[in-house]
This record gives structure tokens, C-alpha cells and sequence, in this order.
């Protein structure tokens, strides 16, 4: 058995795709994953298993609660390997840090691609899978990573994470 992480995308933000912690965590363990536990209120779960269950994760919430979201799954070790190689500049004071997942495991650079070049107020890196991005607090509404990460046709393939949740989450 391993610890695993799952990121549920854009649920229970602005009152929107709401489910209950309780009952995500009760379909967790009816999936027959052990040690469940959910953080904070945003699709945040860990649990143990023989594997990821990606698919069956999918599949449930779509079943139990008539959301089709994404899922992106992660190793609670391979978490911790990724937040340890974070970039320096990625915990400087007055600036909003994020972690981007890319839903369907897609290739980051193509996420990259479709957003353009970040502002000079932002900073982002690619490394394996995800991309770290920090922003300026005073300077967000000029960056442009943080607005087009939400746009149509990006949006929908991703889902990101605060520095601060990661670092819950994986302690």
C-alpha cells in the first residue's frame, strides 16, 4: 500500500460543483482505500492504496455526486520529491505560490504554450509534470498566468494547489 494524493478540480469554489467532505471521504473508503483523509474543503483527499485509482476516483464523483471532473492523482513521496526541487524564488515573501497539475498527465509545455510567456510580475518553471508559478500579491490582476489559467480552453485542464495547502497536505 501507498499514500496517494488526489486533486479534485474546482470543487466546492464560489458555491459551485459542492460536495460534502464527509461523504467524499465515506466514497473514498467505498472504493476500498484505507487511511482516508480530506483537507480543507476544496477536493483535497489522501488515502493508501495498491495504486493511484485515477480513473475509479473519476468515475465515482461522476457516480456519487453527478460531477464530471478532473481528477489528477499523485504519490504523497513523489510529492514531497517534487515540492523539494521547487525553485528558490518559488517561497519569496509577497508572492502567491502555486503548484499547476495537468489533468490527463498532458505535457506541461503544451499548457505553457497555450498561456504565453509570463508577465514580469510572475515567474513559472517546469519540472517533470507540473509547473510552479508565483506571482506578485500587489500585481495579480497584470499577470498572466493567473488569468489564463482559469480561461476556456485551458482551464478545464488544470488544477492548482497553494504552496501552503501542498505543504499540509504532504506533512
Amino acid at each position: 500500500m501507498e499514500e496517494y494524493i488526489a486533486f479534485l478540480r474546482g470543487i466546492n469554489i464560489s458555491g459551485k460543483n459542492k460536495i460534502d467532505m464527509k461523504d467524499l471521504k465515506k466514497e473514498f473508503e467505498g472504493l476500498g482505500f484505507s487511511n482516508v483523509k480530506t483537507y480543507l474543503n476544496s477536493g483535497n483527499v489522501a488515502y493508501s492504496a495498491s495504486n493511484d485509482n485515477e480513473k475509479a476516483i473519476k468515475e465515482m464523483i461522476l457516480e456519487s455526486f453527478g460531477l464530471d471532473t478532473g481528477v489528477y492523482t499523485v504519490s504523497k513521496n513523489h510529492l514531497k520529491e517534487l515540492l523539494n526541487k521547487a525553485p528558490s524564488w518559488w517561497s519569496e515573501e509577497n508572492t502567491y505560490n502555486n503548484l499547476i497539475f495537468i489533468l490527463n498527465k498532458e505535457d506541461p509545455r503544451l499548457i505553457c504554450d497555450m498561456i504565453g510567456e509570463p508577465s514580469k510580475w510572475e515567474k513559472i518553471e517546469i519540472l517533470d509534470e507540473v509547473i510552479f508559478h508565483s506571482f506578485d500579491k500587489k500585481n495579480y490582476q497584470k499577470c498572466n498566468y493567473w488569468k489564463k489559467s482559469a480561461a476556456k480552453g485551458i482551464g478545464e485542464k488544470l488544477t492548482i494547489r497553494t504552496a501552503n495547502t501542498l505543504k499540509k497536505i504532504v506533512s
